[in-house]
Parts: C-alpha cells; structure tokens; sequence
C-alpha cells in the first residue's frame, strides 16, 4: 500500500469513527498507532514516545491548567453575579435591555474565563430565568446566552489560543493582542443586532416596568464601578502584564489564578468545598485537554509523514489556483467539522495541515490566518448537531425551554459570526493592527 492509499485511509477511517461517536482522543491514538506501524513497523512507538515527550516539556502548555484553574475560581466566586445585576438594572428600561446586558456580562467573563461551559452554564443559570421571567422570548434568549458564552474561546485569555500557539511555536501573547478586537466586534455586533430587533419587534425583548425602574444614575454608576472594577482588574492584570512584556503567559495565567482566587476570599467564596470543586474540574478538563492533544499530535505526526499534508495540498490546487478560493474550501472544510468534532481536535488535525499552505504557498500572514481560524471554530459551538455550547445551555435551562428553541435561536447568531469572519477576511487590520501598535 502506497503512501497516498494510507493518507487516505486514515483520514477516511477517523470521520467514520467520530461520526459513529467513538471518543476522539482513543479514535486519533489507536489510528495513529495503527496506520504508524504498517507505515513504520515498530519505530511509530518511538515517533508517540518522542512526541508525547515534547508536549510534556512544552513550557507554553502549562497555562492551560493555571487558566482553566482560574477559570474555576471566577464560576465560583460570585463576580458574575453582581455584574448581572448590577447590568440588568443599567439596562433594563431598554427595549432588548437584559439581552444586551447578558451579551456585556458574557464579553467580561470571557475576558476572565476562557472556558465556554463555564461561562455558558453561568449565565444560563442568571440570565434564562430572569429573561423569561420578563417575557424575552425563548429564541433570542437562548441565543444571546450561547452566543455571547462562545466569545470565551475568542476574547483572551482563551484555552485556545494558548492551544494553538503551542501547536505552531506562535508568541500566545501576540495571539491575545490579535484576538481582542475581532472578540469585541463580535461582541458589538451581538449587541447591534438585539438593538435593532427589539427597536423593530418590542415582543422579542420589552422594556422593564416604569414600576421597577426605582434606581437613580448616582446608584447606578456605583453598582456598575463595583461590579465592573474586580473583573476589569483581572483582565488587566493577565493582559497587561503579557503585553506590558512583564509575564509571559504561562506567568500570567499563574498571576490571573491568584487574582482570580483573591477575588473568591473577597466575596466570601473561599472554602473547603470551593477549593475542592475548583481543583476536581480543573485536573478533570486539564487530563481532557491533554489526552486529546497527546493523541491527535501523535495521528497528525504519522499522517503528515506518510504524506498527507502534500496530498491535501495537491487536492486543494486541483481545485483552484486562486489563494481566496483555496483559502475559503478550507475554512468551509473547517466549518464541516466543527459540526460533528470538538475544536480541539479540528485545530490539532487541520493547523498543522493547513497553515504550511496557506503561509508558505499562499502567502498570508500567520497570525491574520490564525484568528480567522479561531474565528471560525467559535462557530462550531453553536451548529448542530453537536454544538457543544447549545447543550450546555441545555442542561441548565429553565423548564419549557426545548432544544428546538436554543436551535432556532442560534441562527442569527451564526450569520453574525459568519459577517465577522468576512469583516476579518476584508480588513486584515481588525487582526493586526493592535499586537503591530503595542509588540512593535
């Protein structure tokens, strides 16, 4: 069997497992050591040794840990409840005002947390409830939740731009400074959109009652500063001190978890059970992360030296010599998979594949190319039938909200995702102008 016939085969034979449901980490370990001993004989061993060493000694990788440990103690903490609150009452007496403030309040949790359950799951819990309760409909509802929850794997500091700087030996603070801006446009589109729906349609999302607007601007602006400062803080110090060039990330996300647990004992979160949840979840999401990565960089290693990686790229320009049309197949290929796969395997099988061929052959910058496959993968939490974010929602959701509600829900949101996908495409600076300003 020629090298091509086992690229095939192996790429064949891991969408056929993944749609079957077998689990991707064990479906991309045993091909790759399948397809790596009939390649390779007995060497592939070696070739997993090797790199299953490399990811242990990635220096970079361990902020994934101190991240989804930060995580856990900001879920835990009680900050994104008072600013839920403090937001519903800024916003309230606006038509679509507790979409908006749930899209606000998911932009800040995403700049804090960096885990989509977390922040899903969060503000399915605070904001669904008082929605409905307040008569948004269902739809948008369960849209503005899941939608703005996804900005998490975006807005920095995000599990997955730290994943894909380690993967290609990319500077993840140059990936941070690059991926807030398409974050928050995202962000302001979100918001752009319930403005313009609830203005047309006031059913979808009514004003709060006269009755209930009892606040005045003084206690307003003060609810707001309290709420707004601890979260605004920890950005800042995890952000800052990246760009500032005073921490790497890896420091940074060990600062961010300290910040993170300082603001726990503030809010008088800090116990034994918190401690405990906090540490469970993190070693239970960490040994996720990592059994996948071991696994998909090991089928990767065996697919790209039995040729692979040139035989997709022979495939690519059999269909078009044009970079753009070149370039949109693939984000499209990636779209596919994000319905069926989780990110983490689409960006350990598809990056070391694709981005060769897009900065070597086609010529574009790595980092614009990166985002818009960041981007693109935000997009696989929402599209069924394997949306990871629409289950989440689903778990927590409140009685008489049905998955066909989150379904119909989600599908403006992706026609926005796919809008800032092409505004990055059409204005590369979107990407690049804040890392050039700051790292240059």
């Amino acid at each position: 069997m020629g090298p091509d016939f086992l690229s095939i085969a192996m790429f064949v034979l891991l969408l056929i497992a993944v749609f079957l449901g077998h689990p991707l980490a064990i479906t991309l370990g045993g091909l790759g050591i399948i397809f790596g001993l009939i390649g390779y004989g007995p060497g592939a061993f070696f070739i997993l040794t090797s790199k299953t060493y490399g990811l242990m000694t990635n220096y970079v990788l361990v902020a994934i840990p101190l991240f989804i440990l930060m995580a856990q103690f900001l879920d835990k903490s009680g900050v994104s409840e008072d600013l839920y609150e403090s937001m519903y009452i800024v916003f309230g007496p606006v038509r679509g005002g507790l979409a908006m403030a749930t899209i606000v309040v998911s932009t800040v949790f995403a700049a804090t947390t960096g885990i989509i359950g977390a922040s899903v799951v969060a503000m399915g819990l605070l904001a669904a409830p008082t929605m409905l309760s307040k008569g948004y409909k269902k739809e948008l509802t369960a849209g503005v939740i899941t939608a703005g929850g996804t900005l998490g794997i975006l807005i920095p500091p995000s599990i997955m731009l730290v994943v894909y700087g380690g993967l290609i030996g990319m500077s993840v603070g140059k990936l941070f400074l690059a991926a807030f801006i398409p974050g928050v446009t995202l962000s302001i589109l979100y918001l752009i959109y319930v403005g313009i729906l609830c203005y047309f349609k006031p059913e979808y999302g009514p004003p709060l009652p006269k009755g209930e607007r009892t606040h005045t601007l003084k206690r307003k602006v003060g609810m707001t500063l309290k709420s707004m400062l601890p979260p605004l803080f920890l950005i800042f110090a995890v952000l800052g001190s990246i760009a500032g060039g005073i921490a790497t990330p890896t420091e940074a996300a060990g600062l961010g978890s300290v910040g993170a647990l300082i603001l726990a004992i503030f809010n008088r979160r800090a116990n034994l059970q918190f401690f405990k949840d906090s540490a469970y979840s993190t070693l239970k999401i960490t040994c996720m992360v990592m059994l996948i990565f071991v696994g998909a960089n090991f089928y990767t290693s065996i697919f790209m030296g039995l040729g692979g990686g040139d035989m997709f790229e022979k495939l690519l320009f059999s269909i078009s010599s044009n970079k753009w049309v070149v370039l949109a197949i693939m984000m499209f290929i990636m779209f596919l998979l994000g319905m069926f796969v989780d990110w983490l395997g689409i960006l350990l099988l598809c990056v070391p594949i694709f981005t060769p061929i897009a900065v070597n052959q086609l010529g574009f910058d790595p980092l614009w190319f990166a985002l818009i496959v960041c981007v693109n993968l935000q997009m696989s939490f929402l599209t069924p039938p394997f949306g990871y974010a629409l289950f989440y929602l689903k778990g927590v959701a409140p009685e008489g909200m049905h998955l066909s509600h989150i379904y119909r829900g989600i599908i403006p949101f992706v026609i926005l995702q796919l809008i800032g996908l092409v505004l990055i495409v059409m204005f590369p600076e979107i990407v690049t102008w804040l890392p050039n300003l700051i790292m240059n």
